[in-house]
């Protein structure tokens, strides 16, 4: 059985904890509002480009472009992996990693070649140590998004259009809710488009439709890959909010349980003393 000493220990230790847990619960809800009202308000504008894109290529005829070129046969794929550099946020990085595994070793075993670029410390360091050796970008900043989607995006399309990869995929993240984030996979490059049949009958485009889509389809493409960072941090301050007022909370039960015992624990050392004494008063 423990000492009174050993139990007064762990609950200074439980309780020193439990300010860390509530702290980082705090400073993740705050940064939680900032990064939900960034990924939902970013929403209307992929949308609304998702749709003038396809009432471009519904209007304007045959349209020819690389990116929207899908090769015969697909040997090699790039996979971008948008993950987190800090952890503590449950399985928020583990459950998309796991399926990013997968994927790396179907793909593989179907003979294609496979190129993981992964930004973030933890997707690397996940499939590092699972012998999937991938090329680490620049750490997962919020402040960098700009400069590090812009980068991205012209590198995709200037591989892609070289010929150095087939395809390429998204994988991260999306924000549904404070208790949901889905591991997405889409995929980026060729780029496909849907038509919105009938919805341009009443404009003309000059011009051409291959000139209009060499504007809007590179930037149709930093809009995805900008999307999914948003969404990625939205899921990632979510993810260790919940985490942190659940540890938070079994802190305190365990607080609770350890302070408990601590109080038997010294009703019983009492009750022995006053039957030493009572029994040493009787033998005199």
């Amino acid at each position: 059985m423990a000492s009174l000493r050993d139990i007064r220990t762990r609950i200074a230790s439980v309780k020193s904890t439990r300010q860390i847990t509530s702290a980082m619960k705090m400073v993740a809800a705050a940064k939680l509002r900032r990064a939900t009202e960034a990924a939902t308000n970013a929403r209307p504008y992929q949308e609304t480009l998702t749709a003038t894109i396809g009432r471009v290529a519904s209007g304007a005829g045959d349209i020819e472009h690389p990116l929207l070129t899908t090769r015969p046969v697909v040997k090699n794929v790039v996979l971008v992996v948008v993950g987190t550099d800090r952890g503590l946020c449950a399985g928020f990085n583990s459950n998309r990693d796991r399926k990013v595994e997968d994927l790396v070793r179907s793909l593989r075993a179907e003979g294609k070649t496979v190129t993981v670029r992964s930004f973030g410390k933890k997707p690397r360091d996940f499939l590092k140590a699972r012998g999937v050796e991938s090329q680490n970008e620049n750490g997962v900043v919020a402040a960098r998004y700009a400069a590090t989607v812009g980068a991205l995006s012209e590198s995709l399309t200037t591989g892609f259009e070289a010929g150095e990869f087939d395809e390429a995929w998204l994988c991260y993240n999306k924000f549904k809710s404070t208790l949901t984030q889905v591991p997405t996979f889409t995929r980026i490059l060729p780029l496909s488009i849907e038509k919105s049949e009938g919805a341009a009958a009443d404009f003309k485009y000059e011009p051409d439709g291959t000139n209009i889509m060499s504007t809007l389809l590179p930037l149709y493409l930093r809009t995805l890959l900008l999307q999914a960072f948003l969404e990625n941090e939205a899921g990632e301050h979510a993810s260790r909010m919940t985490a942190m007022d659940s540890a938070t909370r079994n802190a305190s039960d365990l607080i609770d349980r350890l302070t408990l015992e601590y109080n038997r624990s010294r009703q019983a050392a009492i009750t022995k003393e006053l039957i030493e004494i009572i029994s040493g008063a009787e033998a005199l």
